[in-house]
């Protein structure tokens, strides 16, 4: 319970975090994982990626994927390229035969566009395979589309890193309060498109405080979601572009469009010294997570 917009906002943050025993848990899990692939396949490197390598995953653990990065010898790509016995998907199912050895008891593992999905019963692991590409960065398989995707997770990783130093700590925290108005919303939009508008929003602007931080990015995003939004380590095209149509377009501005006029309308009334009414409009933004008054 909280009495004031600061100590709400502090309890929200708080209730983003996923804990330390959950990180311990994920920590021995992920290199489980890590050491049963090395055993079967020729792998180069292996690293976590995703909002949990960037530290903006948000609780509960049991909804989030923790991502591994598994850089395999080339001699796989050579196995697997230009179609060759079953192309991309034919790789992840060489993945998925392989971590199936170990994990006979796990309910489900299962291959999707671009990584092998363990399904835990507290949480899941998505594997993806890749190359080291020429010129820097990684090669990942897309199954769907049967051709390579050029992305640097670990580039990601450093952006968001040094963009969290520049605002003194406050961007990672911000844009897990954005991921949880995003899951309110039925996680309309992806995590990781989040991120790159809020890399793009907040760039060589100052975060006073959380509200207005909020309510700053739900202003900027309702024109930035309409432009194309590259990956900001310089790979891949649009990483917005699940937003195909007008119809789409228009929904995406909506969103963003009802929670800037809440976040409004709730520093409004908190700056009237209206503390419940401007906690309830928040609760509307970011539902369960943001306690109530009193």
């Amino acid at each position: 319970m909280a009495t004031t917009i600061q100590q709400s906002f502090q309890k929200l943050k708080e209730n983003l975090e996923i804990t330390g025993l959950q990180a311990s848990t994920v920590s021995t899990r992920q290199n489980n994982v890590r050491d049963v692939i090395k055993k079967d396949l020729s792998v180069l490197d292996s690293f976590l990626t995703g909002s949990y390598s960037r530290s903006t995953m948000i609780a509960p653990l049991k909804e989030a994927d923790v991502d591994i990065f598994v850089v395999l010898d080339s001699k796989y790509f050579h196995n697997y390229n230009n179609g060759q016995n079953g192309g991309q998907a034919g790789l992840l199912d060489l993945l998925k035969r392989t971590l199936r050895k170990t994990y006979t008891e796990t309910p489900d593992i299962s291959r999707n566009g671009q990584a092998v999905t363990i399904r835990f019963t507290d949480f899941m692991v998505d594997v993806v395979p890749a190359f080291n590409r020429q010129g820097g960065g990684y090669l990942i398989p897309n199954s769907v589309s049967q051709n390579w995707i050029s992305t640097d997770p670990k580039k990601h990783v450093e952006i968001v890193t040094n963009s969290n130093k520049a605002h003194n700590g406050d961007f990672v925290p911000l844009v897990k309060m954005i991921k949880a108005w995003n899951k309110n919303n039925n996680k309309y939009f992806s995590s990781f498109h989040l991120e790159v508008l809020a890399l793009s929003i907040l760039n060589n602007i100052t975060i006073s405080d959380y509200p207005s931080g909020m309510r700053f990015f739900f202003d900027k995003a309702r024109d930035l979601v309409t432009k194309q939004n590259p990956d900001p380590a310089g790979y891949g095209g649009d990483v917005g572009g699940y937003i195909n149509t007008q119809e789409k377009i228009k929904e995406a501005v909506a969103k963003f469009e009802l929670a800037y006029n809440r976040a409004i309308k709730a520093e409004d009334f908190a700056s009237r010294g209206y503390t419940k009414d401007a906690v309830d409009l928040w609760i509307k933004i970011f539902g369960d997570y943001f306690p109530a008054y009193g």
